[in-house]
């Protein structure tokens, strides 16, 4: 069988707000991925000492998989195979045994997380390398459905945005479904019904980036956890209920305009709507005291502004990687320097390109 790979992901805007159903952010998919392999095989097995420390094997009861080592490492994998091995069933497939092989490029050389999304990676490779292995034509909208049923059975928080973005490729606009929706629609649908329907609220959108618009990475060299910042800020709203509805109401509309200026090929007013999103998270730091900006992402964000960009935290911040976007035609070798002296990594990803979506 062929590797398939799902790509890692950065936020560009709307981190945060985007937990609530009908919020807008803007992602990238970038070139550094999750591989998986599967081939038959007489033992099931798991592999990827890698990515989850240790290999797992398992055996099939009344078509589903037993395994006497769970661990939460595995639970993203084994629940994509258990939802795409369910939809393979309803599309009449013979199930059988594999060996599942992942592989990443998501983590820098000695181990340390850039902040890539690694666990919605790992499920959308784990749901491709499935469907080739039962021959199932999913387009990348069904990918991201099932992706998306896996990881938030698992996780229980988050947009699925870095689901969105893995499952596309490319600069998406992606608009968050109501999560509790999900939950009773699993209860009452079928997989194939279930993926046949419109999710409430659920927008995905390709975007085009203006060409002289230089979108830069830059890494802290200090990991976040994302799933236990998202509810810290959720812990901290019902007590500030007016102020975090006066965010979700400007991030909404900064997005917006974000997104309007991107099909509107308008560098200036991305720029400009950068900035104010990363005002907007600052609003959001100072009354939930929860820390995502921190003195080294702050650095990365006025070195970018003084050499002529704007720039930010991406994802939920408090470590991990900021982003800074700046016209091609002003000079980038000065700001590089002046990050790698305030011990800021560049990082030398590119956009993942939608064509290519193996």
């Amino acid at each position: 069988m062929p590797t398939v790979k799902a790509p890692g992901k950065l936020y560009i805007a709307g981190e945060y707000a985007v937990v609530e159903p009908g919020q807008p952010a803007i992602l990238i998919a970038v070139d550094q991925f999750v591989y998986a392999t599967i081939s038959q095989a007489k033992q099931g097995l798991v592999s990827s000492k890698q990515l989850l420390g240790q290999d797992i094997s398992w055996t099939r009861k009344n078509d589903q998989l037993q395994t006497a080592q769970a661990t939460s490492k595995f639970a993203y994998v084994l629940k994509a195979i258990e939802l795409t091995e369910r939809y393979a069933k309803e599309q009449n497939c013979q199930l059988s045994t594999f060996k599942l092989q992942l592989d990443s490029d998501l983590d820098s050389p000695d181990g340390k997380k850039y902040g890539l999304g690694s666990s919605a990676a790992v499920t959308v490779a784990t749901v491709k390398a499935l469907a080739a292995y039962y021959k199932l034509a999913l387009t990348p909208l069904e990918i991201f459905k099932l992706a998306a049923s896996a990881h938030y059975l698992v996780q229980k928080n988050g947009s699925l945005g870095d689901i969105a973005a893995s499952s596309f490729g490319g600069w998406i606009a992606y608009h968050s479904f109501d999560r509790s929706w999900l939950l009773q629609a699993l209860k009452d649908h079928s997989l194939t019904e279930l993926l046949k329907l419109t999710w409430p609220k659920l927008q995905i959108e390709p975007l085009k980036a203006p060409p002289r618009l230089r979108l830069l990475i830059g890494w802290t060299g200090s990991p976040a956890s994302t799933s236990n910042l998202v509810n810290e800020v959720a812990l901290s709203k019902e007590e500030r209920q007016r102020k975090y509805d006066y965010f979700l109401e400007q991030s909404m509309l900064c997005v917006s305009q974000m997104i309007a200026a991107f099909k509107q090929q308008d560098l200036e007013m991305i720029m400009q709507q950068l900035a104010r999103d990363r005002e907007l998270l600052r609003s959001l730091e100072t009354f939930s005291q929860v820390t995502i900006e921190t003195p080294k992402l702050h650095q990365l964000i006025t070195l970018a502004q003084k050499f002529g960009g704007q720039a930010k935290t991406s994802g939920a911040g408090g470590g991990d990687c900021g982003i800074a976007i700046l016209a091609k035609e002003r000079p980038l070798n000065e700001l590089l320097s002046a990050w790698r002296q305030a011990g800021i990594t560049p990082l030398p990803f590119n956009i993942y390109s939608t064509l290519d979506r193996s």
